[in-house]
């Protein structure tokens, strides 16, 4: 499994393969690793090592040439260049790593003596030079599509005088705008690489921790003890282990192949299609970037965006996600339910209690970790604290001890993902430089508000059909910073909840990963369980379903986001819960104490879950005396049940 916090994650091209890493190749990803995370404890802890002290912005440059070389050392030009590092590579990651360090050695004089608008010349030069290693970067590990957005609105300024009404802005020249994006605040070294360099490093070297010390198959065993042997116990199993799994690392794609490969053929073996197996392990590892309490790297850009403690970030998310998770869960027991499928086998249920003593070195590490992040609210410290914990308590156990081969493994697994984060992040400052720099932000959000004509309805579902198209050829943090920056102000305007706000776009942005056309999750999850994609995808849109409704709710009711009063809070939680579980049984067909239901009372339970969804006094009590009228029904009439096919 990948360590990657960031749940980029977008594109298989992003995938560094094991034959390019080998050699020459792969000590200089350990050697640039171990040279980045070295930098980023000693800027945390302010140990200055060896007296080393980067002052000004020079920290940042020094990570974005760092992690920018790792970047064309382990991810290929293109799928041919996949077997080794290409010749040209090493010079780029060279260049990259020059011009990123003149500009960190000038680090604290760019800003004392305003470089970003008038710099030597030789300092443009290097600024414009990186400026395209930036692109390049972006286009290896984000991809095409990525590269074009970020190209267009990273040259917007040139040419923004000559764009029509509220499109219109600042128009800078060349050499202008390449100062501003590289030596400028706003772009390149903006907030999303002041987050990554800040806080987002500290959680990747928790999460490659827990992974080289064998965290993956604690978690797995740890859901099989709970929940194996229940109805349907396998697709329990997949939905808890990738959901802590993914909660830790934040990347959907490398949760699937690491817990997939495990889940799936287990899912299959106790009667579940192969698709819907596949659908499964796709939702649960999507619904696991959401899941605090690391998420992924946009949780942390969103924090610095609102101005916001992260911890808050993670008890806003806490609900809607638990919901998630509910949600699938009734839905995998109500289809067990439904065609009497059996949970494992008593021989392949691990013990809980011995599987505890093993594992419990990662609950307690995991355990400090929340504490330190909610009670003491030490968020660039907590996640290096609790990987000290777990690698020293892990050194008493033979197991999980940290040897040579796993450090290794960990320092290389640790330099690939932050090198792809930054490669990516980098590339996305220009969108939000180009669209800073200009003023057209600010003006789209008026426009936006204008043409809504304070309808809320209307805004939140344009926003959710722009978050959603952005994100079929976006990384989920691409999207998020480009529409939190266009679309959030508008919402917030409104009258909406702003972290609520910020949180819907999040959604919506990773509901591509699971919808037909792109569907990657569902995508990648049919490769492991040798199903048709597409079916897959349907199969796993369905399960997902939830994840189209929750940011409406959160939005119209931000007690869901555990904001407001905490009897309102309670209730609406209860009712949410209710709500899902007649949704589930409605798409299932399936309704406990009853069986199989037929196709009236089937419509009939999706209308009491659609109206205890919308959150009102009314609609609560026409949700619940639906409810009861076909539970009586069923006692006094037998008139829910099919009367064909499936038992009570």
């Amino acid at each position: 499994m990948s360590a990657s916090t960031s749940a980029e994650q977008a594109a298989p091209a992003a995938e560094p393969t094991s034959g390019r890493l080998r050699g020459a190749g792969y000590w200089s990803i350990i050697l640039l690793g171990t040279l980045g995370l070295l930098m980023a404890i000693n800027q945390t802890f302010n140990l200055e090592l060896l007296g080393f002290k980067p002052l000004g912005n020079a920290y940042l440059y020094y990570l974005i040439g760092i992690f920018l070389a790792a970047a064309y050392i382990a991810f290929p030009a293109w799928k041919g260049a996949s077997g080794k590092v290409s010749w040209y590579d090493w010079p780029l990651a060279a260049t990259a790593l020059v011009c990123a360090g003149y500009l960190g050695y000038h680090g604290l004089t760019m800003i004392n003596m305003g470089w970003e608008y008038q710099a030597p010349t030789e300092a443009t030069v290097l600024s414009g030079i990186l400026l395209v290693l930036i692109l390049e970067g972006v286009r290896r590990c984000g991809g095409w599509p990525l590269l074009f957005v970020a190209l267009f609105f990273g040259t917007y300024p040139l040419y923004a005088d000559s764009m029509p009404g509220f499109l219109w802005g600042n128009q800078y020249t060349l050499p202008e705008i390449i100062r501003a994006h590289v030596i400028g605040v706003e772009s390149v070294i903006g907030i999303p690489m002041q987050v990554v360099a800040q806080l987002v490093i500290g959680f990747v070297v928790f999460g490659a921790a827990l992974t080289a010390t064998g965290g993956g198959e604690f978690f797995m065993q740890f859901a099989t003890a709970l929940m194996g042997k229940s109805r349907g116990g396998p697709a329990k199993v997949s939905v808890l282990s990738s959901g802590i799994m993914g909660s830790l690392s934040g990347s959907v794609i490398s949760n699937i192949l690491t817990t997939g490969p495990i889940t799936i053929p287990t899912m299959k073996k106790t009667g579940y299609p192969a698709h819907y197996a596949g659908a499964v392990e796709a939702c649960a590892s999507t619904g696991g970037t959401l899941m605090p309490p690391v998420m992924g790297a946009v949780a942390f850009i969103m924090a610095s965006f609102l101005g916001v403690p992260y911890a808050e970030i993670m008890i806003a998310a806490f609900l809607p996600a638990l919901l998630f998770y509910l949600a699938l869960i009734f839905q995998v027991d109500i289809y067990a339910a439904r065609r009497g499928l059996k949970g494992l086998p008593e021989s392949e249920i691990p013990n809980l209690w011995e599987t505890l003593k093993d594992g419990w070195p990662y609950l307690l590490a995991l355990f400090m970790l929340i504490y330190m992040l909610l009670v003491m609210r030490l968020e660039a410290y907590a996640p290096y604290y609790a990987t000290v914990v777990l690698l020293g308590i892990s050194m008493f156990k033979r197991n999980h001890r940290l040897n040579l081969k796993r450090a290794l493994a960990f320092m290389q697994d640790l330099t690939t993902s932050v090198a792809n984060l930054v490669a990516i992040l980098a590339g996305i400052g220009l969108v939000v430089g180009g669209l800073s720099y200009t003023g057209v932000a600010g003006a789209f959000s008026r426009e936006l508000l204008l043409y809504a004509d304070g309808s809320i309805p209307l805004m939140l579902a344009a926003g959710a059909i722009t978050s959603f198209v952005l994100g079929m050829g976006m990384t989920v943090s691409a999207c998020y910073i480009f529409l939190s920056i266009l679309l959030a102000p508008a919402l917030v305007n409104a009258g909406l909840n702003p972290l609520a706000s910020h949180l819907f776009i999040l959604y919506w942005g990773m509901l591509s990963y699971i919808t037909p056309p792109v569907s990657l999750a569902a995508i990648t999850a049919a490769g492991v369980a040798g199903a048709k994609a597409g079916r897959t995808g349907v199969y796993a849109m369905r399960l997902g379903g939830i994840l189209f409704i929750l940011p409406f709710l959160f939005v119209i009711n931000p007690s869901l986001i555990l904001q407001g009063d905490i009897s309102k809070i309670l209730t609406s939680a209860f009712t949410a819960i209710t709500a899902i579980w007649l949704l589930s049984s409605a798409m299932e067909g399936y309704l406990y104490r009853i069986g199989v239901l037929a196709w009236p009372a089937r419509i009939l339970v999706l209308v009491a879950g659609g109206v205890l969804i919308y959150p009102d006094l009314l609609t609560d009590l026409i949700g619940f005396g639906l409810v009861a009228a076909i539970y009586l029904s069923s006692r006094f009439l037998n008139f829910p049940a099919a009367t064909v096919g499936g038992a009570r």
